[in-house]
């Protein structure tokens, strides 16, 4: 599944791992303080502007956080080159693997893209407190703004708009060859050991069809698992600042950057529950594939022999379809009563939370909208295991009927339910 296309997939990951978390500390810790050493923006005429003289007023400090600011971009981005070129340089050169370039410099392609929509969506939340904050400005005074401030807003957000919907759709159309590749790479490797895998029930289907989904769930899980990661880092350090706006909770009292503990313990709570609800799901899906392979099985073993699919026989195996199917839906019933409940719920959360401080009138229009987005996005990144809980039961069912190929090719004990099947057919 794995190594048909990433060079030694066990290090592969785990050297991704260590070394992303290697690149995040040491820019925190002590890389963000060195660009006005070592930056290159000033080739390009992006400085970071001297230190401002005591006394300064509210314009030039304006202008000195923006200069700031872009300037500490610039540099973000130098060093996340640096990163990746370091990471996928040394992969490229030791991996020695035929879909390196899809595998490594793809993966590297796909995460920065990744990385960059999440910036995007830090850059939208700033502008709803400025919007808001001039809609506010505007509707308590009337004519305190002209049209050019209004339209200038609107402006802004065009500009970050149209750039996210060029980077989705390209990272839209990367992704299909990506997954293509991948699911190309499994089916070479796995029909190389044909003669070792065919005797597994729905051996064809496995290689035909079960290769494109794994690869393709697999690629959206991970860009999904990397996408809340990044959130998070980008994200967090906003809700704890605009927590300061927030004194106290409800029914708690004051609670220090209470927000940010809020949409742990929902998170963890929805986690929990989604969990317990959906426990068998995984099984019943594996489960459902099986019978539904051996039903088709019999009509094609019926295309070419009169004595196969006989009418009791098709009548049992779908019998065995429908009673899987039933199950399946009996279970999902209870796991979406579960689920949409605690999402649903979940819209009410930042408001019930924000309660005190909207009637004590402690924020502005513009301070909730960010708070409420901001909210929104670190929830959602915690709750990654909720909003990815049914494609998880998907691949998880797709893993297993990939692994017993692997058991085979491997000379390994196949597992349980394709070795009763085997001896059903023998």
């Amino acid at each position: 599944m794995f190594q048909s296309f990433f060079p030694k997939p066990k290090l592969f990951f785990l050297s991704f791992v260590i070394w992303a978390l290697v690149c995040v500390i040491g820019w925190y810790a002590v890389v963000q303080d060195l660009g006005h050493i070592l930056s290159l923006g000033s080739f390009f005429g992006v400085h970071f502007p001297e230190a401002l003289a005591e006394g300064a007023d509210a314009a030039a400090q304006n202008a000195f956080q923006s200069a700031q600011s872009t300037a500490l971009d610039a540099w973000l981005y130098q060093y996340i080159a640096v990163c990746y070129g370091l990471f996928i340089g040394i992969w490229m050169i030791f991996g020695g693997h035929k879909w390196a370039k899809w595998s490594v410099m793809g993966s590297g392609l796909i995460i920065f893209a990744t990385w960059f929509s999440v910036q995007l969506s830090v850059m939208l939340n700033s502008w709803y407190g400025d919007f808001y904050n001039l809609v506010q400005k505007a509707l308590t005074t009337p004519n305190s703004i002209t049209m050019d401030d209004y339209f200038a807003q609107i402006y802004v957000f065009f500009g970050i708009a149209a750039t996210h919907i060029s980077l989705v759709v390209l990272k839209s159309f990367f992704v299909s060859h990506y997954i293509f590749r991948w699911r190309t790479s499994m089916t070479e490797y796995y029909s190389s050991k044909w003669q070792q895998v065919r005797h597994i029930e729905g051996a064809s289907q496995r290689i035909q069809e079960d290769t494109m989904r794994f690869a393709s769930i697999m690629e959206g899980l991970g860009v999904r698992l990397i996408s809340s990661v990044m959130t998070l880092i980008a994200f967090l350090p906003v809700l704890w600042g605009l927590s300061s706006y927030v004194k106290e909770l409800p029914f708690i009292g004051e609670v220090p950057q209470g927000l940010v503990f809020t949409a742990l313990f929902w998170s963890i709570i929805g986690t929990a529950l989604l969990a317990v609800a959906g426990i068998k799901l995984p099984g019943l899906e594996f489960k459902n594939q099986r019978v539904e392979a051996a039903y088709r099985k019999e009509l094609v073993y019926g295309e070419d022999r009169a004595d196969r699919a006989e009418p009791a026989t098709l009548k049992e195996l779908f019998n065995h379809v429908r009673k899987n199917y039933f199950t399946l839906y009996f279970n999902y019933l209870y796991f979406n009563v579960v689920r949409y409940g605690y999402l649903q719920a979940g819209v009410l959360v930042p408001l019930i939370a924000l309660g005190p401080s909207i009637v004590a009138g402690a924020i502005t229009f513009g301070i909730f909208q960010q708070i409420n987005n901001a909210f929104n996005q670190v929830e959602n990144s915690f709750q990654y295991l909720v909003n990815s809980w049914t494609t998880i039961v998907e691949l998880l069912s797709i893993y297993k009927r990939l692994k017993a190929f692997e058991a085979a090719i491997y000379d390994q004990p196949l597992p349980e339910e394709d070795q009763s099947f085997i001896e059903t057919q023998q």
